[in-house]
């Protein structure tokens, strides 16, 4: 790793820590402001939707200000959010706060390009090593995320508004970082090229295809279950304390495998690291569905966590065949775009779900989307091998 990609995980660990401090605390913000109990996660709802109204809009700014430019206004965005959500608290207005999430979504559009933006700071055959070893930077999210909550769970009057005046914190201390990263300037776009090829025939690629949708459906699993976690963790009678702990190994799991993620699909293919990420998604749900201890939470979600790591970083290298450097900004949007709009419809189905029919069909309807990554999976797999093999 060069001194930039060590600087990109960085931003990457603390984009997490915003992420999961989030997730630690926004549904159960939301469940003691809300107005009806199934409304809980409107906030982490917020959050996503507001990720998903960005894309176009985060697009547009990477082409204009750049790679740099375009991720300081996000963490601009951050800082403003933060300082908004800390208000909603402390005045207890459940819709500001759901405003407050909607607009933080624009800093989460940008994070989620992080994992591109290591691509380009490496050779390209090193590429699949840059995305994952970036994506590792997860780790310091995993770690001080949590941690975060519990020692600002009380600082204010308020329960949760200090999180969020630390949040304030994290994206000063992001920005900072992201100053001394040096990105490359964008390819110059030939004359005859046009700037590659329309959306639509990047979009009907079957390796896009599978790419998007194994992104979005795996992230959409993952928010599901972890979204849900802390609600049926307070059902359960778990304190704040333990769901945090619980979180933390979920989002280890979610980054730690990216030491190695990059080497295993150098080694073994991104297909066969996507399918383990399939087997390991089942395997989850089935503890999940095996009981409500502990230790139970605590294994489902780590191995929902690694899961995810070998999906997401797998369709992120597998995206990468579809698009040319011209075509990257509209085709990651477009990838992002799914991602966010599945996360959002997760992220409310989580409440509504766990609120009123509960955890275990929570995680039997977990299955439709994983089953069908899998199916997805495995047709472009035999596409790949009965294709003509080039002279």
């Amino acid at each position: 790793m060069n001194r930039h990609l060590v600087l990109l995980s960085i931003a990457q660990g603390l984009f997490l820590t915003n992420n999961v401090t989030f997730i630690a605390i926004n549904g159960l913000v939301g469940l003691s402001l809300a107005p009806e109990s199934w409304m809980a996660t409107l906030p982490v709802m917020g959050y996503v939707v507001g990720g998903a109204l960005s894309t176009g809009l985060v697009a547009q700014s990477q082409q204009r200000f750049g790679r740099k430019g375009s991720f300081q206004l996000g963490l601009l965005v951050a800082l403003l959010s933060a300082a908004l959500g800390a208000f909603a608290v402390l005045t207890q207005s459940f819709w500001l706060l759901v405003t407050a999430t909607v607009v933080a979504g624009y800093y989460s559009a940008n994070g989620q390009l992080y994992r591109f933006a290591a691509a380009e700071l490496c050779k390209p055959e090193y590429r699949e090593k840059a995305v994952s070893l970036v994506m590792a930077g997860g780790l310091i999210g995993a770690v001080i995320g949590p941690n975060l909550a519990i020692q600002t769970k009380s600082l204010f009057g308020v329960p949760f508004a200090g999180a969020y005046v630390a949040l304030m914190v994290v994206a000063v201390v992001s920005m900072a970082v992201m100053s001394f990263i040096h990105f490359p300037p964008a390819p110059i776009a030939k004359s005859d090229d046009a700037g590659g090829r329309p959306l639509g025939d990047l979009m009907r690629q079957p390796v896009f295809v599978v790419a998007t949708m194994a992104a979005a459906l795996g992230y959409g699993v993952m928010n599901l279950l972890m979204a849900a976690t802390p609600l049926a963790m307070q059902v359960c009678g778990f304190p704040f304390e333990d769901t945090a702990w619980v979180l933390q190994w979920h989002v280890i799991g979610m980054f730690a495998p990216g030491f190695v993620t990059g080497h295993l699909i150098k080694r073994f293919g991104v297909l066969s690291i996507m399918g383990v990420g399939v087997l390991l998604n089942i395997t989850c749900i089935a503890i999940a569905l095996s009981g409500v201890d502990l230790h139970q939470f605590l294994l489902a979600l780590f191995l929902l966590g690694v899961g995810w790591n070998f999906l997401f970083t797998g369709s992120t290298t597998l995206s990468m065949q579809a698009y040319t450097p011209q075509e990257k900004n509209r085709a990651q949007a477009a990838i992002n775009f799914c991602v966010f709009a599945t996360m959002a419809f997760t992220s409310f189905a989580s409440g509504a779900l766990v609120t009123t029919q509960g955890w275990a069909w929570l995680n039997w309807g977990s299955l439709v989307p994983v089953l069908t990554t899998g199916a997805g999976l495995l047709w472009l797999a035999r596409k790949k091998a009965s294709a003509p093999k080039p002279d």
